[in-house]
């Protein structure tokens, strides 16, 4: 006979997430790239139910303490409206995701200051800039709105927030929505990380890495 009160106890124990699109997508790089670069100080633009942000503390906390800063609004991006792409109860998935922190966070007591910006990433980036946190970063991660002039301000601001020798990575390089009308140039991440990638390509340098996301290390301001 199962009991019910150890049944709830272990599903408390455990992340709830409804997707595996990080491990898919992210994992097998991360797990080189943090070996690799063991960034201290993380922000991350765009958190859902949390699967990047517990594999950051997970993965980095054991080896030295990190700052971690999650930027979303939990409004969800179009494709997450009623008729959009990939529907979704924005108020669930941040539910979701404060209880996956929580648990990470808690499994390295003392070791992962998280910090949580609810807000649209322009608005909050713009104030982590006027706090005094420019080149404060050592890693920046572009995961929130899929609209292209949204990532070109993400990618502008989140760039001026990162150190120098610091890496900037853009999640969802080739996704677009399968529209009626076929893929839209505005509603695709692409063009925008292409056009900031090209304005500064005296200040940066792209990383080898799977064609889905791109990564960047940056050389100067």
């Amino acid at each position: 006979m199962i009991d019910l009160g150890e049944l709830l106890i272990d599903t408390m124990t455990l992340y709830q997430f409804t997707n595996n699109w990080f491990d898919v997508l992210a994992k097998g790089v991360w797990d080189q790239l943090m070996t690799h670069y063991s960034p201290a100080r993380i922000l991350e633009i765009g958190s859902y139910e949390g699967a990047s942000a517990c594999y950051l503390i997970d993965t980095l906390a054991p080896r030295h303490p990190i700052e971690l800063h999650c930027i979303d609004s939990w409004e969800g991006g179009i494709e997450h409206q009623a008729g959009g792409v990939a529907p979704a109860d924005m108020h669930t998935v941040e539910s979701r995701f404060h209880h996956n922190v929580a648990l990470a966070a808690g499994k390295h007591a003392g070791r992962a200051q998280l910090v949580v910006h609810k807000g649209y990433s322009d608005d909050c980036l713009a104030r982590l800039l006027a706090d005094g946190k420019k080149g404060y970063f050592d890693f920046v991660y572009v995961d929130g709105s899929h609209q292209a002039a949204d990532v070109l301000a993400d990618a502008v601001l989140g760039f001026k927030l990162l150190k120098v020798g610091g890496i900037i990575a853009f999640d969802d390089y080739l996704w677009a929505e399968q529209l009626p009308s076929g893929k839209d140039p505005l509603r695709c991440p692409k063009p925008a990380i292409d056009a900031f990638v090209n304005l500064n390509f005296r200040k940066l340098e792209v990383l080898s890495a799977p064609l889905y996301q791109l990564y960047v290390r940056k050389l100067s301001d």
